[in-house]
Parts: C-alpha cells; structure tokens; sequence
C-alpha cells in the first residue's frame, strides 16, 4: 500500500499521531514495539500501553483456526496473509469475512472473532472493554464515478462534501451537465463511511435527500456497479485504481496515487485482551519481515 501524507483535518491528525505513538506504519515503513508472550501467551495486554505485537511465530499447530472479521478495505490484505500463513504453517486455517469494521469489532467483542480488521480507530467505549489497535498502513479513500461519466474529471474537496451533504444535486453545479447527482454512500457499520465523515465531511452530516442512497451493506462491488452514468461514491483506492468498469476523481488535481492526496486514514488490526494463541501466532506472523512482503499489495 502507498503512503499518504496529504494535509487531513486537524481532529484527523491527532488520531493519526496517537496511533503512531508505538511506532511507524510497519509494513514497508519500519516495526512497531514486540510484546512478548511466549512465556504467558494469554497475559493482559493494558489497552492504554502503546500499540504492541508478538513476536514471530516458529510454529503454529495444525488445526488452529484464525477467525479474521472486519472492514471491506481490508479484503486484499487478509487474503494475501492468509495465503502466507496457511502455505507457512500447514493445517491451520484462516477464516476471513468482509463485514464492515463496526461488524468486525462487534465479532471480536463477541467472541465471535479472534481479529477485527477495522479502518477506523477504536472509540473510548471499545478500547475500554479490552481491545488494543495495531496500526497496518495508510489507505486512500478514492471517489469514483462510473466510466461513463463524463460530469466530474476532477472535484475540489468542498465539492465533493456538498454532493454528499446533499447540497449540490445536479451535475452541472459542478460543471457538468443537466443531469440530477446520485451520491452512493456507504452503510453506518461501514469504517470507510466513518472515516470519509471525518476526513473528507470534517464531521457533517450525510445528506438524506433524494440525491444521496445509502446501500444496505458494506460491499464495494455492488457499489461500483450502481454508479451508471450519473452516480458518485468511494472506497478504498486499492480496490478502485485498477478498475476499468469505473473512474477515480482527482481531489483539487490530486489522485490518490499522489502522497500530498488529501482523503487517507489508517487502518487497524484489533486484537481482544487476553491476547489468545490463534490471535498471537497471525499478529506475530503478519508484522514478521515474511508477512510484511507478503501481506503488502505494493506491486
């Protein structure tokens, strides 16, 4: 994944400067602090302590299962892990499902899940119960149009909170032409939509008029496919750039291959304490030199 820079709001800063307070982003940026649990691999991990990881696995038995649950941004990676870890230690398995984040931490939280891939911090509430976030990387959040849509080669960073605030209904307030907006948005489980809200809305609200649609669930793919030629949404620009069925819209000229592109957020790995072994050897595993080549989608 590309690293992004760009100058996000002054709230969006200072999450990003207390998740890096354990260290860089690891996979082709450095490592983060290693807890060590070998000796007590179920010992409390304090949620308030810097972000920490265990050490690399040498062995995994055969027959764990890793159940890895959470954010749709994140499907890429948890494959590419999975594979790694699957070919690295042979007879686990690890189970991965595309929920959404708050999905994903629900799980976790539940019992249900040993890992929740989440594009959002943690709130108070969830750190409070438990949960410590790992940072993994820096994600763009790309906007996208269908191929067919002419109306918007590029959109500044007001115009596109104004489309999905729903004060700008018609293309060709942007320069486009006669043609009404349909701004797809995302469900509220979803952490790319919590993050587009703070990042690229700075906190406004979504607008519920009948310009925005907001889709029943947290899926990229469905997404795409709805935008036809009058349809505006965005998702994580790993799962958009390479597409030829849609466009990605530069932000003020900017397209989020760029490190000064202005919509990017951190994405997490969350972890309940206890750390339990299954979760232990898959975090050890995945900020190991081996899991940071293989779970990176940089070509």
């Amino acid at each position: 994944m590309s690293s992004k820079s760009g100058p996000p709001p002054i709230v969006y800063i200072l999450i990003v400067l207390a998740a890096i307070v354990g260290g860089r982003w690891f996979f082709s940026r450095g490592s983060l602090p290693v807890l060590d649990v070998s000796s007590n691999p179920d010992a409390p991990v304090s949620s308030t302590a810097p972000p920490s990881i265990p050490p690399a696995p040498t062995q995994v038995p055969s027959g764990t299962i890793v159940r890895v649950q959470g954010s749709t941004s994140m499907v890429t990676l948890n494959a590419n892990l999975k594979a790694g870890f699957e070919a690295k230690f042979p007879g686990t398995q690890v189970v991965t499902e595309a929920s959404g984040s708050g999905k994903g931490i629900e799980a976790l939280l539940a019992g249900q899940a040993d890992i929740a891939a989440s594009s959002r911090p943690l709130s108070p509430d969830e750190a409070a119960q438990g949960l410590v976030e790992i940072p993994v990387d820096l994600d763009a959040i790309a906007i996208v149009v269908g191929t067919g849509n002419t109306s918007a080669a590029s959109l500044t960073s007001e115009q596109v909170v104004g489309i999905f605030d729903g004060s700008i209904t018609n293309w060709s307030q942007v320069g486009g032409p006669d043609l009404p907006v349909r701004a797809i948005n995302r469900p509220p489980e979803s952490g790319t939509r919590e993050a587009f809200q703070s990042i690229v809305m700075v906190g406004r609200d979504f607008g519920t008029g009948p310009t925005v649609t907001t889709l029943e669930r947290d899926a990229t793919t469905p997404m795409l496919r709805a935008l036809s030629n009058d349809g505006i949404g965005y998702a994580t620009a790993d799962q958009v750039v390479d597409q030829t069925t849609v466009r990605v819209v530069a932000i003020d000229g900017i397209t989020p291959m760029s490190d000064s592109y202005p919509f990017a957020r951190p994405l997490f790995y969350v972890y309940r304490t206890p750390l339990t072994p299954s979760a232990s050897a898959f975090l050890g595993y995945a900020f190991s030199p081996e899991g940071r080549q293989q779970g990176s989608v940089e070509p």
